[in-house]
């Protein structure tokens, strides 16, 4: 029914969104892939899978460009909290970005973060050798697009709040992430807090790049420079006719479903900013007459 809708109640969009099950399923679907051919099959099959799909240094040198983004959706066989924590964190954010910037942007946001941290930590462990793989590039680029989006939100773990603001979030693990890039990762140091801070930086860049570029259209302020042409040379410009207009008839209980259901797949589609300030009103107007029911 058109109230069960979630756009619908009281909030907009707090319920799961498909692509963030398919992208949780999928890296879970991982886990237990990497774990079957790593424990099922023989050395060399599992050689060649770790090889094919995780990220190296050695990997890219032999054209293996994909695993940029496959390495991704697989984790340290051995280390079943950080997958949960991962999914978890990842579960909490995205459920609050993807109706925001819908789910396609979503997709493109995470899938943009895990390449770009792969690419600084690359560029940082090319010399040391080793693998990598995990989500925490993604995740740390919903992080700072949730810490953008709502700065002063505040932080809620399992319904408790950690007295922490989003913004605060976002700069502890920028701070957090440099020390370790500068004192462990970039010198090589074996530690129990050494992981892949270059990846999670490269992920939270990414984060911001899609906030500054994409969803802020801050590149509308660098224009182009122009060149104009010689007034003999330019031709007349075409008028053009404005694109159809139309009416929808709010009394209308069939033309307002069908209109609100088409509001709600572009919210789903692209995200509640998207909508314009007429749509907006009409899913006001939606709601008001669904609660009088």
């Amino acid at each position: 029914m058109l109230s069960d809708r979630p756009y619908m109640r009281d909030s907009y969009g707090h319920s799961p969104f498909s692509a963030l099950t398919w992208l949780i399923c999928s890296i879970a679907g991982g886990f237990v892939i990497e774990n079957i051919f790593l424990r099922s099959f023989g050395p060399d099959v599992a050689t060649h899978f770790t090889n094919l799909l995780t990220l190296s240094s050695e990997g890219i040198s032999r054209g293996f460009v994909w695993t940029l983004v496959t390495h991704g959706l697989f984790h340290d066989p051995n280390n079943l909290f950080h997958l949960v924590f991962t999914l978890l964190t990842l579960f909490l954010f995205g459920r609050a970005v993807v109706p925001e910037i819908g789910a396609r942007r979503f997709l493109a946001v995470f899938t943009a973060a895990v390449a770009l941290g792969g690419l600084a930590w690359l560029a940082v462990s090319w010399g040391h050798g080793g693998r990598l793989y995990g989500a925490s590039a993604g995740v740390s680029a919903l992080v700072v697009v949730f810490a953008c989006l709502a700065p002063h939100q505040p932080i809620t773990f399992f319904m408790m709040d950690i007295g922490m603001r989003a913004k605060h979030l976002a700069i502890g693990l920028l701070v957090i992430n440099a020390l370790g890039l500068v004192l462990l990762e970039i010198p090589g140091r074996d530690s129990w807090f050494a992981m892949a801070h270059s990846s999670q930086l490269g992920g939270m860049l990414a984060g911001w790049l899609y906030f500054q570029f994409v969803h802020q259209e801050s590149w509308a302020g660098f224009r182009k420079p122009s060149i104009e042409l010689p007034r003999w040379f330019r031709k007349s410009r075409k008028t053009t006719t404005p694109g159809p207009t139309y009416t929808v008839n709010l009394n209308s209980g069939e033309d307002l479903r069908a209109e609100i259901d088409r509001i709600l797949d572009k919210i789903n589609s692209d995200g509640f900013q998207s909508l314009t300030a007429e749509e907006k009103k009409r899913l006001d107007h939606a709601r008001d007459h669904l609660s009088r029911r």
